[in-house]
């Protein structure tokens, strides 16, 4: 079996469709077509069932599924010895983000000086909460990610990158919008606007109402800061997310910020998480890329109250 073939079957498992897995191995959709036609000839038997939005794997598809990773890890493992003795090294490396602004800004510049050192790495990128994260690490779909700590999960290991403290914004305009704190009950009787379920940072916050003896009235759950930023500039409701991430809207006067009262258990911490034993050169090497990027952020951290 073509190892490209390979490639793009595990791309359209995971990615559900044959036109994101194509934008995902960096070929045509026609192409992408082309290539599980002629895997499921060499086969001989059907490995996906289409429908109108998606592609779901036969009982065959899943069978090989995890025999295709199995062989695609061990060919890149092949690749990055055979290139270490050649003095270049190539390989693949499969990264998660559960955040946004990760993604958007931090990862391109990080990949960017990745190729500068190793030009034949082939990258791929996928997005999640950290929980869904973790568990495709685990399944191995994924080399490692960018993900909300703690993580507590068999076999992974995690550095921290950044730390910030999570803080409450509100729209310019609110009654309290001169005050520097906020109480838990105070928060628990505004409609708030928050991250999903399944995140780190919203575990830790429902665990900080239920200790303060508060049900908060959560009126939006939503996967993307900005979006939550967004909707409390509108003034829709209250939101808590990482006093760094909110900066710039409170110093335009766009939100005003309140420091929680009693919330120092949840702070912020964005960290790098990768199976244990996992750490080859090029793993090696996205690592040091990741600590020299963040290591500005670290010193960075806003003025908190006395």
């Amino acid at each position: 079996m073509d190892t490209k073939h390979l490639k793009s079957f595990v791309a359209i498992a995971e990615a559900g469709t044959f036109t994101h897995a194509a934008t995902r191995v960096c070929v045509t959709q026609a192409a992408i077509s082309v290539q599980i036609r002629v895997l499921e000839q060499e086969v001989g038997v059907k490995l996906f069932i289409r429908t109108p939005r998606r592609v779901i794997l036969t009982e065959a598809g899943e069978k090989l599924l995890e025999r295709a990773r199995r062989i695609l890890r061990e060919h890149d493992a092949a690749l990055v010895e055979l290139a270490e003795l050649a003095g270049s090294e190539r390989g693949r490396l499969r990264i998660g983000s559960a955040s946004a602004m990760i993604t958007a800004e931090t990862l391109p510049r990080i990949l960017r000086a990745l190729r500068e050192q190793h030009a034949h790495v082939e990258v791929g990128v996928t997005s999640g909460t950290s929980e869904t994260l973790v568990r495709a690490l685990r399944a191995g779909e994924i080399d490692l990610a960018f993900v909300s700590l703690p993580v507590e999960a068999t076999g992974i290991e995690t550095e921290v990158l950044s730390r910030d403290e999570l803080v409450a914004i509100g729209h310019k305009n609110h009654p309290h919008a001169r005050a520097r704190v906020i109480t838990a009950e105070r928060l628990a009787a505004e409609p708030l606007i928050l991250g999903e379920r399944g995140g780190n940072t919203r575990r830790l916050l429902d665990m900080f109402f239920h200790q303060a003896g508060v049900r908060p009235e959560v009126r939006m759950e939503l996967p993307r800061l900005q979006a939550i930023k967004r909707m409390v500039e509108e003034g829709l409701g209250l939101g808590i997310v990482p006093s760094q991430s909110a900066a710039e809207e409170v110093a335009d006067g766009r939100l005003v910020r309140w420091w929680i009262k009693d919330a120092h258990t949840i702070n912020w911490e964005l960290g790098l998480a990768r199976l244990r034993g996992n750490d080859s050169p090029l793993m090696q090497a996205f690592v040091r890329l990741s600590r020299a990027e963040f290591k500005p952020l670290k010193k960075a951290k806003g003025a908190r109250r006395k």
